[in-house]
Parts: C-alpha cells; structure tokens; sequence
C-alpha cells in the first residue's frame, strides 16, 4: 500500500500535470486536453484517500449524480466531459494561485505592512484593515484571513482590558473579513469572477470590473458605515492611543506586486484575446517563481530554491486537500447536477424563461446567500443555477450585468454562510462558532448590503450596463 508521503507526492505532481493541460488549452494548445478525463478521476481517488468523511460525502454525491446522468439524460456523455472539464479548471486555477500564497507566506515585506495595518489606532483602524483585506486577498486568498487575523488577535490581545479587548478583536477581524469579500466580485484572481465570467455566456472580465468595483465599494463602505455608527460603548474610560511604528510605505512592495500583477494580465489580455483566467494561470506561477528567487537571493529565505519547490509540490499544496477536494467537487456536481435539476424545476412549474428580469438578476442577489445557509457552496450554488436561466440577450441585458448580480450574491454568501471559510476562519480567531458570525455579527450588515446591491444590479443592468 502507498504510504501517505508518496500519495501526498502524486498528487501534487497531478495538480500540475493539470494545471499545464488546462492553461496550455487556454492558450489554444490542445494536444493534451483528452488525457483530462483519467488525470481528474486518479487525482480524486488519491485526494479521497487523505481527507475527512464530510468531504467524501461530496464524492459519493458526485458519482451518484453521474449514475442519474447516465440513466435520464440523452446526451449523458457531453455533460460528464463538461463537468469534469469545469472540475479540472477549477483545480488547474486554485493550484496556480497557491503559488502565489505560498511565496507571500514568507515574504518579510508582507508581515510587515499586515502588521503596521493591525497596529493602527481605533479612528483608522477598522478602514485600514478592510484596505488591507482587499489588497492582501490577491495575494494570499483565504491566507489574507489568516495572516491578517493572526496579527490583529495578537494585537488585540495585547489589551488588558477585557472588555476593550473583545470589542477591539470582533471589529478588527469584520474588517479583514469584509475586505476580502469586497474583491471577490472584481478582482481577476477571485474563484467568483473567473468561474462566474465562463459560466455566462459571452461575459468577459474586462467588461464585469467596473461594475464589480462599485460592488466592492458598497460593501466596504456600507461595513465601514455601521461600524462607524453602531460602536460599542465603553463602561470605562477610552485608553489613548498608542503611537504606531512604520508608515504606509511598508505597504508599497505589495501595491507594486499587485500594479506589476495588473499589467501583466490587463495588457495580455488586450494583445492575446486570451481569456484573463487562462492568463493568470500562467502568469502567476511564473511571477511567484522569480519572487521566490528573489527572496532566496536576498537571503530572506535559507532553504534552496529547488528544494522548495519540491517541498511546495510533494507536501505544502498536497496539506490542501480538503480544501481542493471540495472545489473539484462543487464544480463538477454543479455541472452534472444542472441537467438533472431543470426538468424537477420545469415539472415544479417553475420555467426561469417565463420570469422577468429583474426578478431573477435580483434574486441572485438573495438566492445564493439563501442556499449558503443550508450548506451549499457558492461554487455549487452559481454552477447549478447560472444554466439555467436564460441567456442575457434573451434577458434584454449585457452578460456583464448578469455576471455583478451572481458575484454579488456570491459576496454575500461568502460572508454570511457558517459553511464558507471566511466564516470559519474568523470563528476559529474569535473563539465563537462560524454560525455566531454569520448571522449574529453579520446578520444586519447582510441585510443592508444585500438591499444596497439589489439595487445596485437592478440600476446597473437597466440604466448603464
């Protein structure tokens, strides 16, 4: 039997056996793409082998769908090769990104602007960090949660006053989380806009920023806001504050890797006409490749470059299986389960053609969040639904305003949800339960935001887009 070690080996080789296959058929090269099929289903039986049953409960459901599909639908064989193509895209897209994670981990310029954003006093603080949510979820993903939240705990617990403490930990850790949700609905490197965008037909990135970028700033701001009028009222004196080492520069490394980033991608998309998820996928690992060996060079990291690729390769991105096993399966239940789900929806006497626009571009908005409630992944929830609403000519609009309304309630549902691991991660620093954050410290701004951005979709769909 294989020892966990060379399973955790081969799976990282297989991460990147499909990462090549599916950027090189991004860039039109595909020699490779039929080997897809066998690399998918080794890569998953390898990854069953190392995570949770919760997880494996998700591949059961997999290949029970698969079993329906094969028994009801006509055309079983399109869809399966469609949903393990969507599956094998969105691992070849985490992996890519993880490179970037991982490089940024042990970069002493990164540490040090999260913690000059920890340490700001309390009039700028909770703006600082929602700024620095954003801009560090492009590099770190989830890891900006982490690293952020690390430093602010640790911040915070430096308080002796119990009740200041407290205070101080719940607002400082809504703050990065809300600024990682604000760049999920622009951002090129966010799971939300590359699925969302190949999911509409005729969507692009370059036409859904924009619009996503005003998405982001209603809900930076509307957190901004209630945290500004709902502040906790002390029973004691406020404590001055207390001067802060550093200055804004410390932030300047990360904004000229996230400008360099930016460039790249935004002037091979115009010149190539490549898809921007197809570019990022080659475009990061080779950006964190040279910041690697720069770090090395520098003598901020001792461990060989070689020999950190293969340690990042056979044991760091393997440590994500769990992680990665639910975004193969999200992705591929979504798809399969799609053609399963319409004529349930259709004998329901529900037909998605028959209703108005408005209706469903604002339901987006609260159907996604609504279904993150009883467990279902935004990645599953927008896979299973996005096909089967009509087409956004059909609907009398631009696809970039079909993609703001489902990345806007994917936003939502990121933040709300006790199963995402936004929630999750906050929950764990906090000491209270992902549900707590959810609903208890989120619930009103979901509420607000979700208004806000209902309307916001309706106006942009109707009035601009």
């Amino acid at each position: 039997m294989l020892s966990e070690h060379r399973i955790d080996a081969a799976t990282g080789v297989l991460l990147w056996l499909v990462t090549g296959i599916v950027t090189m058929d991004a860039w039109r090269i595909h020699v490779a793409v039929p080997l897809l099929p066998v690399l998918m289903v080794t890569l998953t039986v390898l990854l069953a082998l190392r995570v949770r049953r919760t997880r494996l409960l998700f591949v059961a459901t997999a290949i029970l769908l698969s079993i329906l599909l094969v028994l009801f639908v006509p055309d079983w064989n399109a869809v399966l090769l469609k949903g393990v193509r969507s599956a094998a895209f969105i691992t070849a897209f985490f992996t890519a990104l993880s490179t970037l994670r991982n490089v940024a981990q042990t970069s002493p310029s990164i540490s040090a602007g999260g913690t000059f954003l920890a340490l700001q006093p309390p009039g700028r603080r909770y703006a600082a960090l929602t700024l620095g949510g954003v801009m560090f979820s492009l590099m770190l993903n989830y890891g900006a949660i982490s690293l952020l939240g690390s430093l602010a705990t640790a911040s915070a617990g430096a308080e002796a006053d119990a009740e200041i403490r407290r205070h101080r930990t719940r607002r400082m850790l809504l703050a990065i989380q809300r600024g990682f949700i604000a760049s999920l609905p622009w951002s090129p490197l966010a799971f939300a806009m590359a699925i969302t965008n190949a999911l509409i037909p005729g969507a692009r990135w370059a036409d859904s920023v924009w619009p996503g970028m005003v998405t982001a700033a209603i809900i930076a701001g509307s957190g901004w806001a209630l945290d500004s009028l709902f502040k906790p009222k002390l029973s004691g004196p406020v404590p001055p504050a207390q001067p802060v080492a550093g200055s804004w520069r410390s932030l300047s490394p990360l904004l000229l890797l996230l400008l360099l980033l930016g460039g790249l991608v935004g002037v091979l998309h115009e010149v190539t006409g490549i898809n921007v998820p197809g570019i990022v996928m080659l475009v990061v690992p080779i950006l964190s490749l040279g910041w690697a060996w720069i770090q090395q060079a520098g003598g901020a990291v001792d461990t060989p470059l070689s020999a950190r690729l293969r340690d990042y390769v056979t044991v760091e991105l393997p440590r994500s299986r769990g992680e990665i096993t639910l975004l193969i399966m999200a992705g591929y239940i979504g798809t399969v389960g799609a053609p399963l789900l319409l004529p349930a929806v259709e004998a329901a006497g529900l037909d998605p053609t028959g209703l108005p626009t408005w209706l469903i571009l604002g339901a987006f908005v609260w159907l996604i969040p609504i279904l993150g409630q009883i467990g279902m992944n935004p990645i599953l929830a927008v896979t299973l639904i996005a096909p089967l609403i009509p087409e956004a000519a059909e609907l009398g609009v631009t696809p970039a305003a079909v993609v703001t309304s489902i990345v806007a309630g994917w936003a939502i549902s990121g933040i709300s949800s006790p199963f995402t691991a936004t929630t999750m991660l906050v929950g764990s620093f906090a000491h209270v339960s992902a549900l707590h954050v959810g609903v208890r410290w989120n619930g009103l701004f979901v509420l607000v935001t979700a208004v806000l951005l209902t309307v916001w979709v309706l106006t942009y769909a109707f009035l601009i887009g």
